[in-house]
């Protein structure tokens, strides 16, 4: 087993660096909505799983049926990825201002707000399962089953680690989804938006007296989550070519284990989390097998919870805002 795990490091390694960039960048968006109204939004599963249909969008109206290369590649992921952000972002949004923003005006309870989510996470599944789309790639195709991507990139090998190689899609997902984990960074800890969004976090009751508008820092939190949550869809898309109506029952717990191991409230955390857990579930998977790769996930999920509730980095984004 020992040697087994010697000869799968690398590939395991890599798969679980994709797998972890995507957690995390789905985490982002659990991890900056608790920070700002310590909420979970578990709907944020489907912003996710509408980014991947979003996503898919691009290359059906396009009727690319074939793999791409060079500027036609680049061009076409980035259309992809622009609009997994702008259906998840807006679908983050309208479920901001129609699920939980009556409750946040009238003071509803926590407990509300997770009954809320969760209601919306169940409709916006099964609206997307009744959905039919005719002809996508020849072939008529609707959500309740699963909808397959025409491979728009080769699978080459880009390079070599300790002989075991590296595929194309393992380094866009990576290198995209670090690059707009930097670009979030950045955004919320030097830019005008960023600060509204730590005030609020810290103290709501103060940030009013300073003149934040807390609907507008809200709504740009769900609007900033969603975003992210749609660059995931678009990556999961581009690296695995497939989506249907509960792929982000799946994700959305995985991010969320990521959040909390991470620190949720924490972007950094998020980060880490969801690198950390795409690894160990990937390692783990060596010596216990693919099947268990879920059981794996979820464990570290309980004993986080268990051993260390603030998670790795702890909860940031409420207690070191300056």
């Amino acid at each position: 087993m020992f040697n087994d795990f010697i000869n799968q490091f690398w590939p395991s390694t890599v798969d679980g660096l994709a797998f972890g960039s995507i957690y995390a960048l789905i985490a982002l968006g659990y991890t900056m909505v608790y920070g700002v109204l310590r909420l979970i939004n578990f709907a944020h599963s489907e912003v996710f799983m509408i980014g991947t249909f979003g996503a898919m969008f691009v290359p059906f109206v396009l009727g690319i049926n074939s793999a791409l290369t060079g500027l036609a590649l680049v061009g076409v992921i980035v259309l992809m990825i622009l609009a997994g952000m702008l259906a998840s972002a807006g679908t983050a949004v309208a479920l901001e201002r129609i699920a939980y923003r009556p409750l946040r005006r009238r003071g509803a309870s926590r407990l509300a707000a997770l009954i809320s989510a969760i209601g919306a996470s169940i409709f916006l599944q099964e609206l997307f399962a009744l959905i039919v789309i005719p002809n996508v790639f020849d072939r008529p195709q609707q959500g309740r089953i699963q909808m397959a991507l025409p491979q728009i990139m080769e699978r080459t090998d880009l390079f070599s680690i300790a002989g075991h190689p590296v595929k194309l899609h393992q380094v866009v997902v990576v290198v995209a989804a670090v690059g707009m984990m930097i670009v979030l960074d950045r955004l919320v800890n030097g830019t005008k938006i960023g600060r509204g969004i730590r005030a609020t976090a810290q103290n709501p009751e103060a940030a009013v007296l300073m003149g934040v508008n807390i609907d507008s820092v809200v709504r740009m939190t769900f609007l900033i989550g969603g975003g992210m949550a749609g660059v995931a869809g678009a990556l999961y898309l581009i690296a695995y070519e497939n989506t249907n109506y509960y792929i982000g029952f799946l994700f959305g717990i995985k991010a969320f284990t990521a959040a909390v191991l991470g620190g949720i409230g924490n972007l950094r955390g998020a980060l880490v989390g969801g690198v950390t857990l795409g690894l160990v579930e990937n390692y783990g998977a060596i010596f216990f097998g693919s099947d268990w790769k879920h059981v794996i996930s979820f464990t570290i999920l309980v004993l986080v919870l268990m051993f260390r509730p603030t998670g790795i980095l702890g909860e940031s984004l409420q207690q070191a805002r300056a």
